[in-house]
């Protein structure tokens, strides 16, 4: 895939969460919950100010975010579910 992002955005592949509870109850897809975090699979260069300078990207390729659940435009691309997101919409960076 080649997608490039541009301005402050990011693409973000979702992190979907287990099919199965803790207790072995199978969750199916119509109530699962909208995931809240994903993979940073490509940003942009960063927001351009008014005098006409990049402001850098605190993102980068790779880390897993959190997001608001309704943030960003869904689309599909070969067979796998993407993200796109303002850098703005980004909650956190979760370390491991």
């Amino acid at each position: 895939m080649n997608l490039k992002p541009l301005s402050d955005r990011l693409l973000v592949k979702p992190v979907t969460m287990e099919e199965k509870t803790e207790s072995g109850i199978i969750v199916p897809d119509t109530a699962r919950e909208k995931p809240m975090r994903g993979e940073v699979i490509a940003v942009g260069p960063g927001k351009m100010t008014e005098d006409g300078k990049t402001l850098p990207m605190h993102v980068k390729v790779g880390d897993v975010v959190m997001y608001g659940k309704y943030s960003g435009t869904e689309f599909k691309m070969d067979k796998q579910e993407y993200l796109i997101l303002n850098e703005s919409d980004v909650l956190a960076i979760i370390e491991s």
